[in-house]
């Protein structure tokens, strides 16, 4: 964290550090304050309560999705589109995992953040539709209408509650790795796996084995 960013920032990605480390259920107000030094009435200053920094967060997060979840413009859809994508979900995935982790419990919590997120879900999962049905249009994955779609939501299955899998597994919050992510965007990647095109699949399963994680790697640490 630079220290020339703003109390505001600071707070920000501090709050992320800690959400992300030990589950946003088990870091308060206080805890924040604490570990930035700060008095909690410094805090109250930029954030009125624990739901509004988290809400800060949810924006960034969104912004974040907005800015790579995009069907190009002018042109069609390649390999390497798909391999932006999932890289940059990855990337997304581990930056805010805590929101993955514990999406349920912050949505219950806030009817103001659970109506945000069904927008946020019924947006994303058609823009994830029509790059799908891009894909088919390029050649690269054969695949029906109706096929199109249950991919995508699965995918946004997959994506959404990984996370959550995992900790059912005993993976704790604390332990969660790169890795850990990595594989569960190695199983979006399985579900196209029998629409792919013969001229497409030879970058489909190099994109494979650069994703895959063994499950027995996986798990090795519980």
């Amino acid at each position: 964290m630079s220290p020339k960013a703003s109390t505001r920032e600071r707070i920000l990605q501090a709050s992320l550090e800690l959400f992300n480390a030990q589950g946003e259920r088990s870091v308060t107000t206080n805890h924040i304050a604490a570990h930035l030094e700060i008095s909690p009435g410094n805090l109250y200053y930029y954030f009125r309560n624990k739901q509004a920094i988290i809400a800060e967060l949810f924006d960034r997060y969104e912004v974040a999705v907005d800015g790579f979840l995009q069907v190009p413009k002018g042109r069609a859809v390649t390999m390497d589109d798909k391999t932006f994508y999932l890289e940059s979900l990855l990337s997304a995935m581990w930056d805010y995992r805590f929101l993955h982790r514990d999406l349920e419990h912050l949505l219950g919590g806030d009817e103001a953040l659970a109506e945000r997120y069904r927008g946020f879900a019924a947006s994303h999962l058609e823009v994830a539709r029509r790059i799908y049905a891009g894909f088919v249009d390029a050649g690269l994955l054969h695949m029906t209408e109706a096929q199109v779609e249950a991919v995508a939501v699965n995918a946004w299955i997959v994506v959404t509650s990984w996370v959550r899998f995992l900790c059912t597994t005993g993976v704790s919050g604390e332990c969660l790795t790169e890795p850990m992510l990595r594989r569960g965007i190695y199983q979006v990647l399985t579900l196209e796996d029998g629409f792919v095109s013969e001229h497409a699949r030879p970058t489909f399963d190099e994109l494979r084995r650069r994703l895959h994680v063994p499950l027995t790697e996986l798990f090795s640490t519980i």
